[in-house]
Order: C-alpha cells, then structure tokens, then sequence
C-alpha cells in the first residue's frame, strides 16, 4: 500500500500540472501534423533528408579520392565546415529567403524557424507547409541539405590550393543568401516557377548548376595547381591517389540520390516516390555506360574516374525531369549526360583545372537535365505537379523548352556575377590561395598542421637512409627519407 503511495502521489501531482496545460494547449492551437498520413510523410521526407545528408560522405571520399595523398585530410575539414556553416545559416535566414512568404523575388517569413506552432500559422509563413500538410521543421531540414549539397560542389572544383579562409566566407553567403534566394526564384514560388514555369523537380539547376557555377567563377580566380599545365599549355595528369576511394564516394552518392529526387515528392502517401526511384536508378545506370563507351572510343581504356562521372552526370541530370518524365526518357537522358561529362570534362581540362570535373558533370549536365524537361516532360505528370507544360516530344511546341533556357541562363548569369565579385574581393583583400611553397608541401600540413596518411610523410629514423629529396614537407621542416613518392610535387 505505501508503495502504491509512493507512485500515486507524485503521479497526481504530475498529472495535476500536465492535464491543464494539454488543456490549454488544445485551446490554442491544432497540431501541426493532425493525421497519420501527414506524419507518415513527415517520416518519409526525414528519412530522406537523412540520405542527402549521407552524401557528404559521398563527396568527401570522391574528393579525397581526386587529391593527392599530401592533401587528403583536408578534405575532412572542409565537408565538416561546409555542413556546419549551412546549417546555422540556412536555419537563421536561408530557408526564409527560400520559402518564406509568397513573394516573386525573395521571402520574408521563417527566420530563425519562427513560424507558430499549428499548421495554419505556419501556412501563412511557410505555404508549402499546408499545400503538403508537412512538419516545417522537416521541410526545413529537407532543403538545407539541397543546400549543403550544393556548396559542397564549389569546394571539391577547388581542390589542393584554395585558402581554408576565403572557402569559409564564401560558404556563408552562398548558404544564407546566393543560394537561398536562387532557390526562391525556381523551387519556392519565385518567378521562374510561377511566370515563367520553369521545372526543376529536384534541383539540376537550383542545385547543380548554381553549385557548379560558383565553382566555375572560383577556378577562374584561382588558377590551376602547380605543375597542372605544360610550359606550352598542355595538360598534364595529376593522378589522385585513390580510386578505390572514388568509387565508393559514387556509389554513396548514387544511394543518397534516392532521397534527392523522391524526396522532393515531399510525400509517402500514394507511393509516387518509387516512380522517381526508378527514373532516377535508370539514368545513372545509362551514365556510367555512355561515359565508359566514349572514354573506350577515345582511349580505348576503361577509364575508372570516368565511370564514376558519368554515374554523377547522369544523376545530375535526372534530378530535373525525374517528376517530369516517363521510364522511357530517363536512359536516355543518362546516356547523353555521359556522353557530355566525357567530352566536357577532356575540352575544360584543356583551360581550366578542375580536379573532380564539377564543372562538367554537375554544371553541363546540370543544364541538359533541366533542358531535356521541355524535351521529354510528359502531359501527365506537367498536370500532376501544376508547373509548366508538356515538353517538346509531346507537344510539338518549344514553349516549355525555352522556359527552361531561360532559367538556365537566368540562375547560371546571377550566380556567376555574384561568385566572380566575391571571390575577386576576397583575391584583393586576403587572398584566395595558399602560397607555392604551402601546395607543395599539402594542405593537409600546411593549413591544418598534420597528414591525412601521416605513416607517409612523416620520417621513421630507425628506417632512415639518410637520402635527402624533395618529400613534400614544409621548408621549415628537414628533409628525410622517403616513404611515399606520392609526397614529391609532381605526385
């Protein structure tokens, strides 16, 4: 009896203090999420953002892969920070700039995530919240990792040379105002997806294109890497030190592209979202054909960083139509983003060093991705999600064709203005790059004071042969014996 005392009594106190305040609560506003269907789609887009948050990793082991051994963990650092500062900013501002409010230009509402606690309050701030009868929170978290996505793009172009410093500046404008309010214009009720009726289902142009974008203005400030070109202009190889590594950055991107582009349904209830998935799995499996097929015609080799780009350029490209498009389309735009990753990639290599490709595979492809919608979007699924019209194939008409050039044109010419004045301030003020002596010794040592494969670099003296030779340390730093030759300049 005592003890059945002891549970009640504080029991009763609790439930005291508990009751009133559900009470009260109930009085002021609805849940948000008042059906099981709402939270099951809750759910579902969580577990997607989750995956998209998964392909951090992807980039990450793709870039470190391309490095040189001198400069994987650098690379660590980077992705760590790049997550990091777009969550705090597109949580303060960037999803309010994105979805906030109805407004052609920019939105106004959801700073700080401040939209009320029913589903009506944060309809009025948020109204993509009631169209789909989803947590803000969970749409919030949804897009701030489209958003990480696409400031990861503009570090991997930057590899073995950009100044941690000068990347951190950029990141914080890109995720809490460039990209955002891009975003707006195309994804969250802006004028490209209202007047004009452009179709980005998932992003080949909010996020590829504008992430490859900022890449491009990037390497044009920042020139190529010590020993990338010939005296004559040639360019010459840098091979990166794993592509083990690389291949299994692909195929955790290619995992986390199956909460990219279902994801953006936005929605479990129904089971649209396995259709993308099907779309989406078709053209990265035709990318990687098409990209091993040409490298085979060129070089007659089966070029290994190929496959995986060609697996990234289709996937790039799908991102777009893949809430557009039928079965049949999606091979087929995978097949031509792997032909065009091959031939972009070989053509840019020949002006500009970008180590991973970004430039090709998620800017070109990111441009044919969103074209083929005025190509290939069928009637059907135009109607089913309310934006734009049929593409070309069924209607005859270049209309929705040329809505998506203009986006095209309109999000490429803005980000790139905006990406060149940032960085070219930046190159005048701190400087964008690290100096010779820092690239040839490794990021990983010079700016963040150990290696990534430390056994490598630094000297065992009871193994010493007393050979001095270029190993890639510091100048401050005696030279020893070698262990890796990946440590010279030219590796």
């Amino acid at each position: 009896m005592k003890k059945r005392l002891l549970i009640a009594g504080p029991a009763a106190v609790i439930a005291s203090l508990v009751v009133p305040g559900l009470a009260f609560g109930a009085e002021e506003a609805t849940p948000i999420l008042e059906t099981p269907e709402a939270s099951i789609n809750a759910m579902w887009v969580i577990v997607a953002a989750c995956l998209v948050m998964f392909m951090q990793a992807g980039f990450l082991l793709l870039e470190v892969g391309f490095s040189r051994a001198k400069n994987a963990g650098a690379g660590v650092a980077k992705v760590l920070m790049n997550f990091s500062i777009a969550s705090l900013c597109y949580w303060a501002c960037g999803f309010a700039f994105a979805f906030g409010g109805s407004g052609e230009l920019i939105g106004e509402h959801g700073f700080f995530l401040d939209v009320g606690s029913s589903i009506e309050q944060a309809g009025e701030s948020i109204p993509f919240v009631e169209v789909y009868s989803i947590s803000p929170a969970a749409f919030m978290f949804f897009q701030f990792v489209f958003c990480a996505v696409s400031l990861a793009i503009v570090w991997g172009a930057t590899l073995e040379r950009i100044k941690f410093s000068a990347y951190i500046i950029y990141a914080v404008i890109f995720s809490a105002v460039l990209y955002p309010i891009l975003s707006h214009w195309i994804f969250g009720g802006g004028w490209l997806q209202v007047n004009i009726g452009m179709q980005d289902f998932a992003g080949s142009t909010v996020v590829h294109l504008i992430g490859a974008t900022g890449a491009f203005a990037a390497l044009l400030l920042l020139g190529p890497r010590i020993g990338k070109y010939t005296k004559d202009g040639k360019p010459r190889a840098i091979p990166g030190h794993s592509m083990p590594l690389v291949g299994l950055g692909v195929l955790i991107l290619w995992l986390g592209w199956f909460g990219f582009n279902p994801g953006s349904t936005l929605g479990a209830i129904g089971g649209r979202f396995a259709e993308v998935v099907v779309v989406t799995n078709l053209a990265a499996a035709a990318g990687v054909i098409a990209a091993v097929t040409v490298m085979w015609a060129l070089s007659k080799t089966i070029d290994i960083g190929m496959a995986g780009n060609g697996a990234i350029a289709g996937l790039v490209a799908i991102t777009a139509p893949s809430g557009y498009v039928e079965y049949w389309a999606a091979p087929i735009i995978g097949a031509i983003a792997g032909v065009i990753v091959v031939l972009g990639v070989i053509t840019i290599e020949k002006f500009i060093d970008d180590p991973v490709g970004a430039t090709s595979a998620h800017g070109l492809a990111g441009i044919w991705g969103t074209l083929s919608c005025g190509i290939f979007t069928s009637p059907r699924l135009a109607e089913f999600n309310e934006v734009g019209d049929p593409g070309l194939w069924y209607s005859g008409s270049f209309h929705q064709l040329g809505a998506q050039a203009l986006g095209v044109g309109v999000a490429f010419g803005c980000v790139f203005v905006v990406s060149y004045a940032i960085f070219l301030i930046l190159k005048k003020t701190i400087g964008i790059r690290v100096t010779p002596e820092e690239e040839d010794a490794g990021l990983d040592i010079s700016e963040h004071g150990m290696y990534g494969y430390p056994e490598q670099f630094i000297p065992q003296p009871e193994y010493s042969t007393g050979l001095q030779f270029g190993s890639g340390l510091p100048p401050s730093t005696p030279a020893a014996a070698p262990v890796n030759p990946m440590s010279t300049t030219e590796s």
